[in-house]
């Protein structure tokens, strides 16, 4: 009887979900025909904060797309790090000599200012800032030349406080990068276009937080968030809760992912799998549906076993549910004009992904940059208006755990 019920459960589940990558691949198409490029009505001088951490493949690339920007405007590149013998001096080194015109700056900073050490490095980073807008991009984020004027364009808009970006996957060569950034492309990515797209979601994303200095110190820049563990979901959650919109542009930005091993990736996924649900466990919940091939397979398998269903409807329902994951992916690949990737791995990431979901449930330990954290979440209130306020949640980092503390 339960392999009846898990059978039927399973099956209704996957079909759901093969409506959503459906109406996702939809939504994607038209997503791309907002993509025009406008340019900014003032170009005011923007100074970019990048924290760095150690020495990640494809470093240099990265922040030399930062250099090559076609913005007329004054712009000032601040790099980050907290400890003196960090590999990534050396790479800021080089950029400094290819790029000798540009306005770079490097911050060498040890001060702790809460568990965050991604925020606290920002703190000591913030008094160096001297223009108008400031731009906060993670280090393994690649753009392209119109990306700052992009930026600027949206921030210019009436109403606009804030501007964040999508991100797509760009893999290093190694497998395990390969399956982090299919996870974005084939997973992340599309059901955060469907979320935008019907209002469910309202992302603020490390790839790209922009806003004007006094936006910044009116929700008590960057010390009030220093021991949050989703600290550009908290920016976001403290921008709203002024009254200020945060516009999403029409594009992507690259996410070089760089996973050597299957535990890096495990924990790395495990870390944002858990933030999410930490923040939104209602939503998180609600993501089951997207998982249409891993319930498929579990439908047909159960079925098998319980004689619920025949054969031909298991197999014709999970190729059903493969056929529609490969449809989405390659509709987001023509959209943001990625290169393709191998339709093997899509059943393997799959499969992965649904691990990562149903494993995320348990626990409340997350290691991140070789450190491992518990976090609990905590609500605080916002005010909207002058007379509402509304709850928000978000995920404290409460202590470091121990080196061997798994993901």
């Amino acid at each position: 009887m339960i392999l009846y019920w898990s059978s039927i459960i399973a099956g209704v589940v996957s079909v759901v979900g093969c409506g959503y990558l459906v109406c996702v691949t939809l939504l994607t198409d038209r997503f791309s025909r907002k993509a025009s490029f406008v340019r900014p009505r003032s170009t005011p001088g923007v100074t970019i904060l990048k924290p760095l951490h150690g020495l990640e493949p494809g470093l240099l690339e990265n922040l030399a797309s930062f250099c090559a920007q076609n913005y007329p405007g004054p712009v000032q590149i601040i790099l980050g790090v907290q400890d003196p013998s960090d590999g990534a001096i050396a790479v800021v080194e080089q950029l400094g000599a290819k790029y000798r015109s540009n306005h770079i700056d490097l911050v060498v900073d040890s001060t702790m200012h809460g568990l965050n050490r991604k925020v606290s490095n920002l703190v000591n980073m913030w008094r160096r800032a001297e223009h108008e807008i400031i731009v906060v991009a993670d280090s393994d984020i690649r753009v392209d030349p119109d990306y700052l004027s992009r930026v600027v364009a949206a921030l210019d808009q009436r109403g606009v406080g804030a501007v964040t970006c999508l991100y797509h996957g760009l893999a290093a060569p190694a497998v395990w990068a390969r399956l982090a950034a299919l996870g974005i492309n084939a997973h992340f990515l599309p059901s955060v276009l469907f979320g935008v797209a019907l209002g469910l979601a309202h992302p603020c994303f490390g790839s790209t937080i922009a806003f004007r200095r006094k936006i910044l110190v009116e929700i008590g820049g960057f010390i009030g968030i220093a021991d949050c563990l989703a600290d550009d979901y908290a920016i976001g959650a403290r921008l709203r809760a002024r009254g200020h919109e945060i516009a999403v542009l029409p594009i992507t930005v690259g996410h070089v992912c760089a996973e050597m091993s299957m535990l890096e990736l495990w924990q790395h996924e495990m870390r944002w799998a858990r933030t999410i649900r930490s923040i939104d466990p209602v939503g998180y919940t609600g993501l089951i549906v997207t998982h249409a091939f891993p319930l498929a397979l579990i439908a047909a398998l159960a079925g098998s076993f319980a004689e619920s269903i025949g054969p031909t409807v298991a197999i014709g329902l999970t190729a059903a549910a493969f056929a529609c994951r490969l449809a989405l992916l390659r509709q987001v690949e023509r959209t943001f004009d990625l290169r393709p990737h191998s339709c093997w791995l899509l059943p393997f990431r799959d499969l992965l992904s649904f691990a990562i979901f149903l494993a995320s449930v348990a626990g409340r330990h997350v290691k991140w940059k070789g450190r491992g954290y518990r976090f609990r979440s905590r609500d605080w209130a916002g005010i909207t208006d002058g007379h509402r306020s509304r709850s928000n949640r978000e995920a404290v980092l409460l202590e470091i755990g121990p080196p061997r503390l798994q993901g």
